[in-house]
């Protein structure tokens, strides 16, 4: 391998290790006053297709021979000079105050990503470097100098890893912050739906083991009189508790259905309503993700719970739930232009905020029993 060649990846593999120390502390006064929060997408894409191209040349480089120093070199140099910076700086320009903590935090994972890829591939490009250095010399081709097929697949495959990521990247900036709140939306939503689904069709005669079940009916036939009596009671007790917990389940769903229909409610009457401006609106959106993010998962605590007959348990996170989505409908109940930022004296009333209106009636209606619970921890 040539020594400039040598030089020139080794920083190349140096840079992308700096470049993710600085991904690791963003700058808070980083962004640029003559970029806006809009202005930041296209400059994301634009170096994430750049990052994909040189990519993309320099893989070709690498497979094809013969292998030509100054051309993976030159390569190599844009990257380090021009593409790598600017697709950092992009990422880094993606601000809490104008993007949101979740999708700042995506853009900066990705791009961490896209380096871990890059840095795997440069390596490959390494190695191939270094034994044509000891094989054939640089830039003659010999017999048998072509790649053999199991470096061919790996660098092939690190390209592949990398162009992944890009494209995503590209995608991000292309839906923007609202269709990529929107997506997140409606996992969740996905989510609840299944859960509720399961919930709903989940039929507590149907649990135990039969096997045991059987077992315990032959030894009763053997048992006697008072062991009998005693059984007795248990049943009783147990139909009791099986009548409670048909009850608790159908508590349950009275709450549980009308938590899961804010998430379509919320995506085509707010979402996807929302202005291109969003500074004024960014708080809104943070809170109505926080928790929207945590109620799948507290559906998924209250399943758990109801298999388990743990009705106090199953009422707390049922309490919690619900908290969230009366939080969720309270952040979007009023349209994005009715409130600005200096809480002005709001507007008439949309479709959606009357239709929020009797959901929270709704809710403080078949949300009586849940009063009394503690908070589950």
């Amino acid at each position: 391998m040539s020594r400039k060649l040598h030089i020139t990846l080794t920083t190349t593999l140096t840079l992308v290790e700096q470049l993710h120390l600085t991904l690791a502390s963003p700058s808070k006064n980083l962004a640029s006053t003559e970029l806006s929060g809009k202005d930041v997408l296209p400059l994301l894409s634009a170096s994430s297709t750049a990052l994909k191209s040189q990519v993309t040349k320099l893989s070709l480089l690498a497979i094809t021979s013969p292998f030509t120093h100054s051309a993976v070199g030159s390569v190599l140099s844009d990257l380090n000079q021009s593409v790598l910076p600017s697709f950092v700086t992009a990422a880094l320009l993606v601000t809490p105050t104008d993007h949101t903590k979740a999708f700042q935090a995506e853009a900066l994972s990705l791009t961490k990503i896209a380096l871990n890829e890059l840095s795997s591939l440069v390596r490959e490009v390494q190695t191939i470097a270094e034994k044509k250095e000891e094989t054939n010399g640089p830039g003659k081709k010999k017999k048998g100098d072509e790649l053999p097929q199991s470096e061919n697949d790996a660098v092939t495959v690190a390209t592949g890893r990398v162009w992944d990521v890009c494209d995503t990247l590209i995608n991000l900036a292309s839906k923007g912050v609202v269709g990529f709140v929107v997506q997140r939306v409606e996992e969740w939503r996905d989510l609840v739906r299944d859960a509720v689904e399961e919930i709903d069709e989940w039929d507590p005669d149907e649990e135990g083991d039969e096997f045991f079940d059987e077992l315990l009916s032959d030894y009763g036939k053997q048992s006697s009189g008072k062991d009998r009596e005693a059984e007795s009671d248990e049943d009783e007790s147990d139909d009791e508790d099986k009548v409670a917990l048909h009850e608790w389940k159908k508590t349950t769903m009275r709450i549980l259905k009308p938590i899961a229909q804010i998430y379509p409610a919320i995506i085509t009457n707010r979402l996807k309503e929302a202005p291109k401006s969003l500074s004024s609106i960014v708080n809104r959106l943070e809170s109505l993700m926080t928790n929207l993010q945590r109620i799948p998962e507290q559906v998924d605590e209250i399943a758990g719970a109801l298999y388990e007959a743990d009705l106090e348990r199953s009422k707390q996170f049922l309490k919690q739930t619900k908290d969230c989505a009366v939080k969720a409908v309270d952040s979007v109940i009023s349209s994005w232009t009715e409130q600005d930022v200096n809480n002005s004296q709001p507007k008439a009333e949309d479709k959606f905020t009357t239709w929020s209106k009797t959901w929270l009636k709704v809710m403080d209606e078949v949300c009586r029993q849940l009063g009394d619970a503690k908070e589950a921890k």
